[in-house]
């Protein structure tokens, strides 16, 4: 990966889904190290294949020059269901420039939610104008972690 690389935002293919996929299980792996997945790796890829790609509105982040998938976001609808980047390419704007685009999509406001151990997503959240809105013990999650609940409103 080059210093200068661009990243351009653009609607996922479904050429896209494995490398998509992919980049959510580095970047969980990295970001989450205490949580247990309930599915795995084969699971996600086919999820990604089959429902997140086709299904959901995808947006994935491509270093330019065909260096490869660096992110993914999925919205459906208010709800910021995924956001997720490469482990190396945090830090260097893209984040910001997905949860802009969540914004634009969806300008009467957003909701995610984030596991309470994900402090470094709270801090990045909030910095961008979330606010953490419920608490829960995980009971409603398929990692029985406990999350939060972030809403946006413009």
């Amino acid at each position: 990966m080059s210093a200068g690389a661009t990243v351009v935002l653009r609607r996922a293919a479904s050429s896209d889904a494995a490398a998509a996929a992919d980049v959510w299980l580095r970047s969980f792996a990295a970001a989450l190290p205490t949580v247990v997945r309930p599915r795995s790796d084969d699971e996600v890829r086919a999820y990604f294949r089959d429902v997140v790609v086709p299904l959901r509105e995808t947006w994935v982040a491509e270093e330019g020059g065909g260096g490869g998938i660096v992110g993914v976001m999925v919205l459906q609808d208010e709800l910021l269901s995924q956001l997720y980047l490469a482990p190396e390419w945090r830090g260097r704007g893209i984040g910001d420039r997905f949860v802009a685009l969540a914004k634009e999509r969806s300008p009467q406001g957003l909701t995610l939610w984030t596991f309470q151990v994900n402090k470094p997503a709270h801090r990045f959240y909030e910095r961008h104008g979330f606010t953490a809105v419920e608490f829960t013990d995980g009971s409603g999650n398929e990692e029985r972690e406990p999350d939060v609940r972030y809403v946006w409103r413009p």
